[in-house]
């Protein structure tokens, strides 16, 4: 993206999915709409990961009618929401049984970690057809699936457990730097939960961050590469 340009609305809609670790399903009970608070990850090509239990009701709905939508809510902290970001997308939510997708979910809420393995929980992922993306006042975008979402990278996602072993065994000063100077997020312990090709994930207890890359990447060279700019931004001061 060229500096200075604003990103597209699909751009925009990812950066404001990625950073959210947390959405509100909507589902059909007998033909009535329900809602309820679900845990989000975003897969390295943004499709949304849920770690559902076979028990709760917005699961019994998606056994009848698999179509539903994540409503992603950027307008905490506004003094009035209607100007925030948020973003609805739509799609068939389909149980998976991928360990890397697991995996994945599991860094980006440690909490799930205690019941990940539970018979009766299943890893779910929601098949984007469409978003609907609203940046505020009357800056409205309908984005087809294919649009929101962006290529995958392999090469990156194979590596990405190394990555991520790598930078909180060796590097917590630089993910410290990262979340203060880049991301606004003060605080000592911060770890890195995800990367993906769009940028990097931390965490500190229940508070969460984004690091976003100034060019995508696609495998573990062009990521450390990409982590060492941000650590010498960060060092600058951002």
């Amino acid at each position: 993206m060229a500096e200075g340009k604003a990103p597209s609305p699909a751009v925009a809609a990812r950066e404001l999915m990625r950073r959210l670790d947390r959405a509100t399903l909507a589902t059909s009970r007998q033909g009535w709409p329900y809602a309820s608070l679900v845990l989000v990850a975003l897969d390295h090509d943004a499709t949304p990961l849920l770690l559902l239990s076979d028990l709760a009701e917005h699961t019994k709905n998606l056994q009848d009618e698999a179509r539903a939508s994540l409503l992603f809510d950027g307008t905490a902290g506004r003094d009035d929401p209607l100007t925030g970001p948020r973003v609805t997308v739509l799609g068939e939510m389909s149980t998976s049984q991928d360990p890397r997708l697991m995996a994945r979910f599991v860094a980006r809420h440690p909490s799930a970690e205690a019941y990940a393995g539970f018979a009766d929980f299943r890893l779910y992922r929601l098949a984007v057809a469409r978003g609907h993306f609203v940046a505020g006042f009357g800056r409205i975008n309908g984005i087809e699936g294919p649009a929101l979402l962006r290529p995958g990278a392999p090469a990156l996602a194979a590596a990405e457990a190394d990555i991520l072993a790598h930078m909180n065994e060796d590097h917590l000063d630089a993910i410290n730097l990262y979340a203060a100077n880049l991301a606004g997020a003060e605080g000592q312990g911060w770890r890195m939960t995800g990367i993906d090709p769009e940028g990097a994930d931390l965490r500190l207890g229940g508070r969460i961050a984004r690091v976003n890359f100034a060019t995508p990447v696609g495998d573990a060279e062009s990521a450390r590469a990409a982590l060492v700019r941000l650590a010498k931004m960060a060092r600058r001061g951002g």
